[in-house]
């Protein structure tokens, strides 16, 4: 149906003359005749009969009354859907225990008034992809990876350079120092089983792999990261990598340690990807956050990738 019409024929319904609609409608009472023809037409059914009084339901037109009203508010719901100020914002983040979904939930205690919709896609290709198509609005991603180009329009700005630390149980070798340097992890486990090819994250540690010597294992299913520590608890020569920022909760017998990285401190660099040409008045508030709040980098010498100091570029990331 034409929904110009149903909202004629609503207005009539609920003012009872066409005069009156056509000035609420602002239109002529000649237009809003004929959106009412047309409606009727196409339905093959009487909707209004005029009267001295104005105009009157018809025994059809009460049975569509309720069903046109039905049909105006999904209208307006769709607008709302994607109406900038009205729909939720959507935001992407690696994992919601992660330091970027740390953040996000800051930003959301601060302006608990924007709505907010939180996704966790896999991987940065994918993540990219959906912000180009809109379907987020912003990503936080480590850009840019091996021969990684952002699409023309997708603008990229560091907000977190997240200090790693090594985990280890009590029997490690590391277990008691007080901190320990990258390079002090050539020739140790490192297990990572969640740690997939392809990804931002692997990138990283493929090159952190190859700066420093530590040996990244990526075998055996991915249990989640209670399982991880359940076995880092219990070996003597197998560790991981954790954030300093991401809350951790692991039982009081495991006695796990978190040994600082230092000199110098491997970090893992976020930023935040969003298109320049999204109006959604919750990015800008998300942006604005971000840089006022924005954690200031560990103190001392810091390591990231090679391609993680270089400014992101623009082209296809991938094609449309």
């Amino acid at each position: 149906m034409d929904l110009k019409a149903v909202r004629a024929f609503v207005a009539i319904a609920d003012s009872g003359q066409f005069q009156k609609a056509a000035v609420d409608l602002a239109l002529t009472q000649q237009a809003v005749s004929k959106r009412i023809a047309a409606l009727e037409k196409d339905l093959g059914v009487r909707l209004l009969v005029r009267t001295p009084r104005g105009a009157e339901l018809t025994i059809d037109g009460q049975a569509l009354l309720p069903h046109a009203r039905v049909v105006l508010q999904a209208e307006e719901r769709a607008m709302a859907a994607v109406r900038p100020g009205d729909r939720v914002l959507r935001v992407d983040v690696v994992g919601r225990r992660a330091a970027t979904g740390g953040l996000v939930q800051h930003f959301h205690r601060a302006h608990p008034d924007i709505a907010l919709d939180v996704v966790t896609l896999f991987d940065g290709e994918t993540a990219v992809t959906a912000v180009r198509d809109g379907a987020v609005d912003a990503t936080f991603r480590a850009v840019t990876m091996p021969g990684q180009r952002l699409p023309d329009g997708i603008t990229a700005t560091p907000v977190l350079d997240e200090p790693l630390q090594l985990c280890v149980g009590p029997g490690h070798a590391f277990a008691r120092a007080d901190r320990v340097t990258p390079a002090q992890l050539a020739g140790h486990r490192i297990w990572m089983p969640g740690n997939v090819p392809g990804t931002e994250w692997h990138a990283y540690y493929e090159e952190f792999a190859a700066a420093f010597g530590p040996a990244i294992d990526t075998i055996g299913p991915n249990f989640g990261l209670e399982a991880l520590l359940d076995t880092i608890a219990g070996s003597p020569t197998v560790a991981t990598i954790l954030s300093e920022r991401t809350p951790h909760v692991w039982p009081v017998a495991h006695d796990l340690r978190l040994v600082p990285l230092r000199d110098p401190v491997p970090v893992y660099p976020h930023s935040l990807l969003w298109r320049t040409d999204n109006p959604h008045p919750g990015l800008r508030a998300l942006r604005d956050y971000l840089t006022a709040t924005r954690p200031p980098s560990p103190k001392g010498e810091t390591w990231r990738p090679a391609w993680a100091r270089r400014p992101p570029t623009r082209a296809a990331f991938p094609s449309a």
